[in-house]
C-alpha cells in the first residue's frame, strides 16, 4: 500500500488567550497557532465550581447505591459515593469535629485514625444530619446535582496539597528520572506529617525555595479552612477555588503563551497582578484591548466558533465530521465528502481522511469539553498498520488534553471508544441563526423596511434618552448598507436629520435582522 501523505512537521506552538468580559459572564478563548482549541464561559451567578470545599449536611443515606445525598446549598442535593470517601475519612471526620469546637489540636496534634475498609458500607460511616467536609468533583450537569469527594486537595501552580494522605507523587509528564527523584526528595523534606503532595509538571524548572514558599502558602489556606469550620453556618463554603479565569492561567500558562488580550480594564489589572505572582517574566504579554469592534470579531474567534460548533464540522480537503450528542455520551461520524473523488486508492484515501479527522476530533473534545463515552466511527480501513496509525495519531493529538481520558484500539468495524472526564457542563454554542425573514415567528416581514424600522427606533431613543451619541450594532451586511457612500450615506443623513452623532458597527454574532442601540458608556438603550 502506498504510504499516506501526512504532514509530520513539528511546528512551535504559539498560544494566545483572549478574555471577552461582559456584564454577566467572561468568555475565555485559547488559540494555538491562530486556531481555536479551548472555549469556556465563567458566569458571574454560578456559585458551584470544581475545587470548592463545603461543610455540608447529610440529608439522605441510600444503602442500595452505597451513597449519600449531601446538602451543600444547591437546589438539588449533591451525590457522595462510598468510594469517594477516601481512606483517611475517619481522620477527616475527627478534624471536622475538632474544628467546629475550636479545638487548637486539630492542626497540630491530630492523630490519624485507621483507614476505612474499601468494601465498607456508607451507613457505617455517615448518619443523617451529620456534618461532613466535602469538595466539588463535578459541577451540576443537566438535572443532576454536584458530585462530591472527601479526598480533599488544595491546588497551587506547582504543587497540590493532599491533607490526610502521606503519598508524594510526581507528574508522569516529567520524563527525566533524575528530575523526578530530586523533586520527590525535596518534597519529602518539606511536607509535614499527615500531608501528601502532587508535584505538577510546571514545577520541574523550579528550585526548592520556590516550592517551599508555595507549600507554606497552601498550608496557610488549610489553616484558614480549619478556622472557618467554627464560624460558618452549614451548609456553607469554607474554601473557594479561584475563578475559572485565574485557574485557567494557573494551570495552562507556559512559555508558549505569546499574548493575553483582555477587553476590560479591571480584569486586565487582575490578570496582570495574578501573573506577576505566578510568572513575573510573563506580565508584558498581557494587553488591554480598547477597540470598538468586539474582541472576538476582531481576532476572528467569532467566525471560528460559528464554524466549529455546528453539528457538521468541515475539515480541510473536503472531508467533514458529524457530531451527535446524547445524555450519556456522543457519537462522531467521519465522512470523506469531496475527498472521495481523490485519485488515491480507497485504503490510502480513507487513512488520510481518518488522520485529518483524528486531529479535528481531539480539538473538538477540548473545545466543547465533551465528556462521558465518545464513540468515533472512522472510515473503514482493513490494514492493521493503518488502524495503528489512526490510534497513534489520536493519542498524539490528545496528549495536551487536561481532562483524564482513555482510548481503545480500533475495532473490526473501525470504531474507537473514548472515555473522557466530565467535571462541568459541556460547552454549547448555538450556531444556527434565527430566520432573517420571520425572526422565528413564521410571519414574514418585508426586509426592505428594516432601515426604516431602525430609523424609527433611533428617533424614539434619541427623544427618550436625550443622548448626543448613539452606537448601532447590527449584522455586517446591514452595517455596510447603512454606511455605504462617502458623503451621502444613510448614517450621515440620519445624523443631520436628528442632530445626533451616530456610529454603526458590524456584529458577526447577530442575525440578519438584528440590531441594538448603545450609548457612549456601552450601555444598551431600550
Amino acid at each position: 500500500m502506498e504510504e499516506a501523505k501526512v504532514d509530520e512537521e513539528k511546528t512551535e506552538v504559539c498560544s494566545e488567550l483572549f478574555l471577552d468580559v461582559r456584564s454577566s459572564e467572561v468568555n475565555i478563548a485559547l488559540l494555538n497557532n491562530k486556531r481555536l482549541v479551548e472555549l469556556s464561559t465563567e458566569y458571574s451567578n454560578v456559585d458551584f465550581s470544581v475545587g470548592d470545599i463545603y461543610l455540608g449536611r447529610v440529608n439522605k443515606i441510600m444503602p442500595g447505591l452505597n451513597a449519600a445525598f449531601i446538602d451543600v446549598g444547591y437546589r438539588k442535593d449533591a451525590f457522595l459515593h462510598y468510594l469517594d470517601l477516601g481512606s483517611g475519612f475517619l481522620t477527616l471526620k475527627k478534624f471536622v469535629r475538632m474544628g467546629m469546637t475550636k479545638n487548637a489540636n486539630g492542626l497540630t496534634n491530630l492523630k490519624p485514625e485507621p483507614e476505612i475498609d474499601k468494601r465498607g458500607k456508607i451507613a457505617d460511616m455517615l448518619k443523617v444530619g451529620e456534618y461532613v467536609l466535602v469538595q466539588i468533583a463535578k459541577e451540576p450537569i443537566s438535572s443532576k446535582g454536584p458530585r462530591l469527594t472527601c479526598e480533599l486537595s488544595i491546588a497551587g501552580r506547582n504543587l497540590v496539597l493532599l491533607p490526610f494522605n502521606n503519598r508524594i507523587s510526581v507528574s508522569q509528564k516529567i520524563k527525566s528520572s533524575e528530575t523526578r527523584k530530586r523533586m520527590r526528595s525535596w518534597i519529602e523534606n518539606l511536607v509535614p506529617h499527615n500531608f501528601g503532595v502532587i508535584v505538577r509538571t510546571v514545577a520541574q524548572d523550579k528550585n526548592v525555595v520556590e516550592l517551599d514558599k508555595e507549600l507554606t502558602s497552601l498550608l496557610d489556606k488549610w489553616k484558614a479552612l480549619y478556622e472557618q469550620l467554627s464560624l460558618v453556618n452549614p451548609p456553607s463554603v469554607v474554601h473557594g477555588e479561584m475563578d475559572r479565569t485565574s485557574a485557567f492561567l494557573r494551570d495552562m500558562l507556559n512559555s508558549s503563551f505569546h499574548q493575553i488580550v483582555v477587553n476590560d480594564a479591571d480584569m486586565y489589572n487582575e490578570v496582570k497582578k495574578f501573573i506577576s505572582e505566578i510568572a513575573p517574566d510573563k506580565t508584558k504579554i498581557v494587553k488591554l484591548y480598547t477597540d470598538r469592534t468586539p474582541i472576538f470579531d476582531n481576532y476572528g474567534i467569532e467566525k471560528q466558533i460559528k464554524t466549529a460548533f455546528g453539528r457538521t464540522v468541515p475539515m480541510r480537503s473536503g472531508a467533514y465530521i458529524v457530531i451527535d450528542h446524547t445524555e450519556a455520551g456522543h457519537v462522531i461520524d467521519v465522512n470523506s465528502g469531496t475527498r472521495a473523488y481523490s485519485k488515491n486508492d480507497q485504503e490510502t484515501n480513507a487513512l488520510e481522511v481518518n488522520l485529518i479527522a483524528a486531529e479535528e476530533i481531539a480539538r473538538q473534545l477540548r473545545l466543547r469539553d465533551m465528556g462521558g463515552i465518545i464513540v468515533i466511527d472512522f472510515i473503514d480501513v482493513h490494514d492493521s498498520e493503518s488502524k495503528k496509525a489512526i490510534y497513534d495519531k489520536m493519542k498524539e493529538c490528545m496528549a495536551n488534553d487536561r481532562a483524564k481520558y482513555h482510548l481503545t484500539q480500533l475495532s473490526r468495524f473501525c470504531l474507537m471508544e473514548i472515555t473522557r472526564q466530565r467535571v462541568r457542563p459541556e460547552t454549547d454554542k448555538k450556531t444556527a441563526e434565527t430566520c432573517p425573514c420571520c425572526n422565528g415567528t413564521g410571519k414574514i416581514q418585508a426586509s426592505l423596511n428594516l432601515t426604516d424600522e431602525i430609523e424609527n427606533q433611533l428617533k424614539y431613543i434619541i427623544k427618550k434618552h436625550k443622548v448626543k451619541k448613539v452606537l448601532i450594532r447590527t449584522h455586517p451586511f446591514v452595517e455596510a448598507y447603512i454606511n455605504k457612500g462617502l458623503f451621502k450615506s444613510m448614517r450621515k443623513q440620519w445624523q443631520k436629520l436628528h442632530g445626533c452623532r451616530i456610529e454603526v458597527l458590524p456584529m458577526m454574532a447577530y442575525s440578519y435582522m438584528e440590531y441594538h442601540f448603545f450609548n457612549e458608556l456601552e450601555e444598551e438603550l431600550m
